[in-house]
């Protein structure tokens, strides 16, 4: 059953830069994550402060495997710590 995962965090101007770089690094390990299909990252268009990361997966398996990755969750934590709270995560199934 393919997944779909909701990633929403509130972005500060002054964490763009820094937020760009560990996404990057973040992004760059999941391509090469088995079941990873596809993700894209959306800017709400009212609140210019929220960001939206939805990521496709073969399966909710895949997904946890990724989820419980210790590379992930270093730069998921540099993350939080960065914008002073803890990423939001939906999974849907499709």
């Amino acid at each position: 059953m393919t997944v779909k995962i909701f990633i929403k965090r509130k972005v500060t101007p002054e964490s763009v830069l820094e937020l760009t770089v560990l996404l990057k690094k973040l992004r760059s390990l999941t391509l090469s994550q088995a079941g990873y299909i596809y993700g894209e990252t959306l800017k709400r268009v009212d609140q210019k402060d929220e960001c939206m990361v939805i990521s496709t997966w073969r399966s909710l398996e895949d997904w946890n495997a990724w989820i419980a990755n210790p590379e992930r969750i270093a730069i998921q934590n540099q993350i939080d710590k960065l914008l002073g709270q803890k990423t939001e995560y939906a999974v849907y199934e499709v």
